[in-house]
């Protein structure tokens, strides 16, 4: 790796600019007892760090060392209280999760800045021994993700150490997790993600649930859907109801395809992070088996004249930027795409 290539990856790195500002819990010091796990990228996302070798990650030497500088975050100046308690290095970024046990003396983001700086360093002389101008490494920012209850632990492990099989999915089915613009549904302008042929398939039919269902009532209406998935049904929603949500939970649990409508589900194309999306948890898993469909509809088809007379007709006239205006609205979308 030479000076020129450090000197490329540091030209965009070091602007705070709106995109790279990450918003902190309000509610949280950052130096009192918690688990987070904190997710550090390379500057301008260059694979430094490691290759995918099958489902694993072959790390570099510049990797190796950053494995190490991890390792020795507890050694540095009033950290002592902070566990390594998992970590796993990717080419292009890495996931810590760090166990504070007793009150910090600084902010957790002074000892994670002193990691990106040993990093950079170790990083410039393995590149020119003689350099003396530090280009970062790391990228100015870092994104970090608290432990709220301590059954989510686990699951937090679980997501840092099947990083590369994950990985690994995602390049073997790349046109699965592509994004795709302006994709046309009938007469709805989409943008999509995971198996499109889903939309084609000829059973497709709304799966809807009153929020004044009883729990008796959810489980009924999931058994049902549960038997007429079986027969080869795809169900489309937009999962906003209780019941809506758990009897989409099961269906994917069960393996069966599914039509997600999603308001707001993908970043912008603008977005620093829209080349690496990639949907979370079981949604990840399903897509990658190609058993998902990811439906995003343009933002202004919900005030469209004619969904917002279908609407009105369902509900009365209310206000298009209330709540309960969008949730009706994309149910209507989402019986359009059964049509």
């Amino acid at each position: 790796m030479t000076m020129e290539e450090f000197k490329n990856i540091a030209s965009n790195g070091n602007s705070h600019n709106k995109q790279n500002r990450i918003l902190r819990a309000k509610w949280m010091d950052y130096r009192s007892p918690s688990i987070m796990m904190v997710t550090i990228v390379t500057t301008n996302r260059l694979p430094l760090l490691g290759k995918l070798q099958g489902e694993n990650i072959i790390l570099t030497e510049l990797g190796q060392k950053v494995a190490e500088e991890i390792k020795r975050i507890p050694t540095y100046n009033g950290a002592e209280s902070i566990e390594i308690y998992s970590y796993v290095i990717m080419p292009d970024h890495v996931h810590i999760l760090l166990h504070i046990h007793e009150h910090l003396p600084r902010h957790v983001g002074y000892y994670i800045r002193w990691f990106k700086k040993q990093c950079t360093n170790i990083g410039l002389v393995l590149a020119v021994p003689s350099a003396r101008n530090h280009s970062p490494l790391f990228a100015p920012e870092y994104h970090d993700r608290l432990l709220k209850g301590k059954n989510q632990l686990p699951h937090l492990v679980r997501y840092i150490q099947d990083n590369p099989r994950r990985l690994a999915l995602k390049r073997a089915n790349k046109d699965l997790f592509r994004i795709r613009q302006n994709q046309l549904i009938g007469t709805i302008q989409c943008t999509v993600l995971g198996n499109i042929f889903l939309i084609e398939h000829p059973l497709r039919q709304v799966l809807q649930c009153s929020r004044r269902l009883t729990q008796e009532q959810i489980d009924n209406l999931k058994a049902d859907c549960l038997r007429e998935a079986a027969d080869g049904t795809i169900y489309v929603t937009a999962a906003i109801s209780e019941g809506e949500k758990q009897i989409a939970r099961a269906l994917r649990e069960a393996g069966f395809p599914l039509i997600i409508l999603l308001e707001k589900g993908f970043p912008a194309p603008d977005d620093p992070h829209y080349s690496y999306y990639k949907p979370q948890g079981v949604y990840f898993e399903a897509c990658a088996a190609g058993k998902l469909l990811l439906i995003e509809p343009h933002r202004d088809l919900l005030d469209r004249e004619d969904i917002a007379t279908k609407t009105e007709t369902k509900v009365g006239h209310i206000p298009h930027d209330s709540q309960r205006y969008r949730f009706v609205a994309m149910n209507i979308l989402a019986e359009d795409i059964c049509k």
